[in-house]
C-alpha cells in the first residue's frame, strides 16, 4: 500500500492496518515544502511556518493491527535522553555498545533494549519512553495533510515490550491536534524555543517559585518538545502551560539558530531603544529594495520578508513599528496575514498598511474590516510612502530632532 497525503490521510490508513491486523512498517515523507506544525505552501489551514527546506519523515511498526514503536526518519538517539533526562538515569551505553546499534532496523528501539539488557532502565520506564515516542510521532503525523506514504508487510520489531491500540491512540491525539490550532499564533511548532522576554513582569505578576521555574527551562536552547520530554508530558499540555506568559509577552517563542532564519531575540523593552522598525511583507524583491531605498535613508530599519508563509513568525520576532503587507501574494494573502495578526494582542495596535496593486472601494472596505490601519496603491512614490509612514511613527524619535 503506498500513495499520497492528498488522496487518503494519515487516520484513515492507521484505521487500515488495525482492522486487517496488518504487521510491517509504514514510512511516511513530508513534502520539501511542509515540515510537521510549521505551515505548508500547500496546506495553510494548519498556519504553521516553514522553516526546513530537508524533508521529515517517520516510521511506525506494527504488529497485528497494533503500534510497538515509532521512530523519526533520521534514528536520533537523543530523543531518547530526553526521557532518560526526566527519570534523572546518567548512565549511557559506551561507544562499543553504541557502535552495534547502528546495523539494526531501528537503532532507536535496538538502543532501549540495549539500556534494558545493561540494567540501566526497568522495563516500566521503557514502556513509557515508547508510549511518550509514540505520542509525539502521532501528534506529527495526524497534523500532517501533504506528503507520500509506503506501507510494507513484514515482521515486526522483536522482542516487543508492548503494544498499543490505534483507535484509542488516534481518537486522543487528533482532539490534542485541533485544540494545538487554538493556541496559534501565540505558539507554533513544537521545535520553538521559549525564552523570557520581561522578567520584571514575571516578578511582578506571578510567584518566585513560578518564575525560577520559567528560567530554568526558558533558555532558549530547550524546544518545546525537548520540555515535553523532560516533564514526561505531552506537548499540548506544556504550550497550554505556558501560553497566557506567551500571549501576556512576558515569553517569547523563537526559532533555534541553526534554522534558516536567525532572526535576533529582543525584548519589549529594546524595542523603544532602537530605530523605528518596518517590516515589509511583498513577494516581490523589487518593492522591498525600493521601499527599503526609500526608508533607510530617513533614518527607519526596514526589513523585507518575500514569503508569506514565514511572515507570522517573523513578525513575532522583529516586534515591527509598523508593518507593510502586500495584499496580493501566493499561498498565504495580505488579509489573512492581516487577520491573523490582529488576534493578537501584541499586534492589536501597530499600523499595518496594506499595499496593492488595486483601487476599488470593496479592496478598500475589505481591508478595514480585517483590522488594516491604511492602505497604499502600488505603484507609489517616495514622498507617497514617506508621507504615510510617519503618518502612524513619530519621526522626531527616529531622526533624534
Amino acid at each position: 500500500m503506498q500513495g499520497n497525503l492528498s488522496e487518503i490521510d494519515i487516520c484513515s490508513i492507521l484505521q487500515l492496518i488495525e482492522l486487517g491486523q496488518r504487521t510491517g512498517q509504514l514510512w511516511v515523507e513530508a513534502h520539501s515544502s511542509y515540515q510537521s506544525h510549521k505551515l505548508s505552501e500547500e496546506d495553510i489551514s494548519q498556519h504553521r511556518p516553514s522553516w526546513e527546506s530537508k524533508p521529515q519523515s517517520w516510521f511506525v511498526f506494527f504488529l497485528n493491527g497494533q503500534i510497538v514503536y515509532c521512530q523519526a526518519g533520521e534514528s536520533s538517539l537523543s530523543r531518547i535522553d530526553d526521557y532518560l533526562r526526566h527519570y534523572r538515569i546518567d548512565k549511557r551505553l559506551n561507544n562499543i555498545q553504541l557502535a552495534t546499534l547502528e546495523s539494526t532496523n531501528s537503532p532507536e528501539y535496538a538502543y532501549l533494549w540495549a539500556l534494558l539488557e545493561h540494567n540501566i532502565i526497568t522495563p516500566k520506564v521503557a514502556r513509557n519512553i515508547i508510549h511518550g515516542l509514540v505520542h509525539e510521532t502521532l501528534f506529527d503525523l495526524l497534523s500532517l495533510h501533504q506528503g507520500s506514504f509506503i506501507f510494507d508487510l513484514g515482521t515486526a520489531l522483536v522482542p516487543q515490550l508492548t503494544s498499543l491500540e490505534i483507535t484509542i491512540l488516534v481518537t486522543k491525539i487528533t482532539k490534542q491536534v485541533q485544540e494545538w490550532k487554538q493556541l496559534y499564533p501565540h505558539i507554533q511548532s513544537p521545535e520553538q524555543l521559549p525564552v523570557l522576554a520581561d522578567i520584571a513582569r514575571l516578578n511582578d505578576s506571578l510567584p518566585a517559585s513560578t518564575v525560577n521555574k520559567l528560567q530554568h527551562w526558558a533558555d532558549g536552547k530547550t524546544s518545546l518538545r525537548q520540555l515535553a520530554r523532560y516533564l514526561n508530558r505531552d506537548i499540548l499540555t506544556v504550550a497550554k502551560a505556558i501560553y497566557p506568559y506567551v500571549q501576556q509577552g512576558w515569553l517569547q517563542l523563537v526559532y533555534s539558530a541553526t534554522s534558516s532564519h536567525n532572526v535576533k531575540i529582543e525584548t519589549w523593552e529594546q524595542v523603544d531603544k532602537r530605530k523605528k522598525r518596518i517590516v515589509c511583507i511583498e513577494d516581490a524583491i523589487a518593492i522591498c529594495e525600493t521601499i527599503e531605498s526609500i526608508l533607510k535613508p530617513q533614518g527607519y530599519e526596514a526589513i523585507s520578508i518575500t514569503k508569506p508563509l514565514e511572515a507570522l513568525s517573523l513578525v513575532f520576532q522583529l516586534k515591527p513599528d509598523l508593518i507593510l503587507c502586500d495584499i496580493a501574494m501566493p499561498e498565504l494573502d495580505g488579509y489573512e496575514i492581516c487577520a491573523m495578526l490582529r488576534h493578537s494582542r501584541a499586534f492589536r495596535l501597530v499600523p499595518i498598511i496594506m499595499l496593492t496593486g488595486k483601487e476599488g472601494f470593496i479592496d478598500r472596505v475589505r481591508a478595514r474590516m480585517i483590522g488594516a490601519t491604511d492602505y497604499l496603491t502600488k505603484p507609489f512614490v517616495d514622498t507617497e510612502l514617506l508621507m504615510l509612514v510617519e503618518k502612524y511613527i513619530n519621526i522626531d524619535s527616529v531622526v533624534g530632532i
